[in-house]
């Protein structure tokens, strides 16, 4: 009888040990079913931190002074005195149109007004030949009026024959085409020997003066009140020019606004950098995207292998309990050469894939490992 007892007992033992191990081997094969299924991931946990933020805009570059120089007098291009993207300084002379017409009229008004000085001489001496016999009544006072209304005649066609010779003059001078600013020359369509005429469409050639250069560009309403808001003077902001070949111009510049206006169709405004050009660098036509920085407190930085790119919205992954991912959009304002900072989306302490992004699916099982943040 004891000897049945022991052996149920006995055989209970062994069934339950053989249970138990069956059971474990099934979890063990779970676990690592799960464990196959799952992607091994980093996660950071976001914080916030001070940033300064970076802003791109594209831009056309324009001189201080641009100027179209077109023709004064009408006449026959007589010579051409620079070159095609010459360096001129002010009051230097470009052009010469061919002046045998107006220099004739400038001697015809140069004889009218030594005829016009000689009868008003002759007018001056009628006027002191009569005066003493008016006193002695040799003759009548009438006779003094009208020659002294002689006088007066002669002495407005002495300022009327001064007057054309002027203007004569002047239209010579036309004849000379001087720079009206330091710059550079622009293209000349016009040879020697090419009647021109201030009706003409085209222009002589363009004069551009870089010595300081305006770069226009747009801004969105928002950026705009943002902007405002966060500094006490436009002027004052710390702004970069991003030149073509992707370097970034030596020289800092000024912000300031271009229109008082947003465009109602287009919701931005025109603003302009200003920017010293010493070295005569930046060419008007030129482009370069101007990069405004303003300090910002409280920003989330997520790094960029961490947000996947998708028909241009950003996305991250971010964990939810101990093992899935949420695909999560983010809207993005600005960033460094490695991070992005996010305005919505995410906020401090949420964990947030930085690796196998491309293997993550919304949803889909992760091993999470949480790594500090650099």
């Amino acid at each position: 009888m004891y000897f049945r007892t022991g052996l149920i007992a006995a055989s209970l033992s062994i069934a339950m040990v053989m249970y138990s191990c069956n059971s474990n081997d099934k979890q063990q094969e779970a676990t690592a079913a799960y464990q196959m299924s799952a992607v091994p991931t980093d996660f950071i946990q976001l914080r916030i931190s001070d940033a300064e933020i970076s802003t791109g805009y594209p831009g056309s570059i324009e001189g201080q002074d641009n100027v179209e120089l077109k023709a004064q007098a009408t006449g026959y291009l007589e010579a051409v005195l620079v070159k095609e993207g010459q360096y001129v300084n002010k009051g230097q002379t470009l052009f010469k149109i061919n002046s045998s017409v107006y220099n004739e009229q400038v001697n015809t008004s140069r004889a009218g007004l030594k005829s016009a000085l000689a009868n008003q001489a002759a007018a001056r001496l009628e006027v002191e030949k009569l005066k003493p016999l008016v006193e002695g009544k040799v003759v009548s006072d009438m006779q003094l009026k009208t020659a002294q209304a002689n006088y007066e005649a002669a002495s407005a066609q002495v300022a009327q024959a001064k007057s054309a010779l002027g203007s004569s003059s002047i239209n010579a001078g036309f004849t000379f085409i001087k720079a009206p600013v330091s710059g550079y020359i622009g293209r000349i369509p016009n040879r020697i020997g090419t009647l021109v005429s201030p009706s003409d469409a085209s222009p002589l050639t363009t004069l551009s003066n870089i010595n300081t250069v305006n770069v226009y560009f747009s801004m969105n309403e928002a950026d705009y009140i943002s902007l405002a808001k966060s500094s006490a003077q436009l002027s004052n902001n710390d702004v970069n020019l991003l030149l073509a070949d992707g370097s970034t111009y030596d020289l800092k510049g000024q912000l300031e606004t271009a229109s008082g206006n947003f465009d109602k169709n287009t919701g931005s405004i025109q603003m302009k950098a200003v920017f010293q050009n010493p070295n005569r660098l930046l060419r008007s036509g030129g482009t370069a995207r101007v990069i405004i920085r303003k300090n910002a407190s409280s920003i989330v930085r997520v790094p960029k292998n961490a947000v996947k790119d998708i028909q241009d919205k950003f996305f991250v992954y971010k964990l939810v309990g101990k093992g899935k991912v949420q695909m999560i959009p983010i809207e993005i304002e600005g960033g460094t050469a490695n991070d992005y900072f996010v305005k919505s989306g995410v906020q401090a302490g949420d964990k947030v894939a930085i690796n196998s992004i491309d293997m993550l699916t919304d949803g889909v099982q992760v091993v999470a490992k949480v790594v500090p943040q650099k």
